[in-house]
């Protein structure tokens, strides 16, 4: 792939376009090493090195380039000498693992929120992650960093409609204000869990047409809600600690 190539990776219609997105840094780098040792997707890389790490012992072609070309194609201000070429994963729509429990996050716009997440669902396991038109893309340069390498390890599904949830899941929880307890046995029995927007949540009429069930995390309501990572954080810990 051209260097003049990989540079436009920084923007969602080229990364759409080429089939490719960009992995930076030494740990993210080694966690798609460990990822493709299990699904044989993350074995078609291309990695691009400096000097500084001309032996790294790459399972994919590598290709030594100057610290001025590095910095060009970098996100960040101070690159660390290595990055990979990825293809983007194939679709999986529709495709739920058993007893795999789905998460769908409705217009997150937070990079940093929505790797934190995945790196909560990469912890825990079995989590299938669906996102809604509108979204951020999971595949930009922040949301891969905040994931520190969870996002090769999480089921993705990008351009959700939150209308075509009711067909596919016959039990869905949202997270609001006024629900019950998370701590109640009914909520360890959805089979998708709801959470909306960091400003407007989840369109109460769209909720109705669902028939969620709302659930609540307990706490002293000295402010008015929680950041949604931490609120994901929170409710996955809670389905996992029975």
């Amino acid at each position: 792939m051209k260097l003049d190539d990989i540079k436009k990776l920084h923007q969602k219609k080229y990364r759409q376009s080429f089939g490719q997105f960009l992995v930076e840094g030494e740990h993210l780098v080694l966690e798609l090493e460990k990822a493709a040792k299990q699904v044989p997707h993350w074995r078609n890389a291309q990695l691009y090195v400096t000097s500084a790490h001309e032996h790294w012992p790459s399972p994919w072609p590598k290709h030594v380039i100057s610290d001025r070309q590095m910095a060009q194609l970098s996100d960040t201000r101070t690159p660390q000498g290595i990055l990979a070429v990825v293809p983007l994963p194939p679709a999986t729509r529709g495709e739920s693992a058993s007893r795999e429990k789905a998460l769908y996050l409705h217009e997150v716009q937070d990079p940093g929120n929505l790797g934190t997440i995945l790196r909560t669902l990469a912890w825990f396991g079995g989590f299938r992650c669906l996102l809604s038109p509108g979204s951020v893309d999971p595949f930009n340069p922040k949301v891969v960093r905040a994931s520190m390498g969870a996002i090769f390890h999480v089921p993705l599904e990008t351009e959700v409609a939150l209308d075509t949830l009711g067909q596919r899941y016959a039990r869905i929880a949202c997270l609001d204000i006024g629900g019950d307890s998370i701590t109640k046995p009914e909520f360890q029995a959805q089979d998708c869990y709801l959470f909306g927007n960091e400003a407007r949540g989840v369109p109460k009429q769209a909720l109705t047409e669902l028939g969620a069930h709302a659930y609540t995390i307990p706490g002293a309501a000295a402010i008015e809600s929680l950041n949604l990572a931490s609120a994901v954080n929170m409710a996955v810990y809670e389905l996992n600690r029975a």
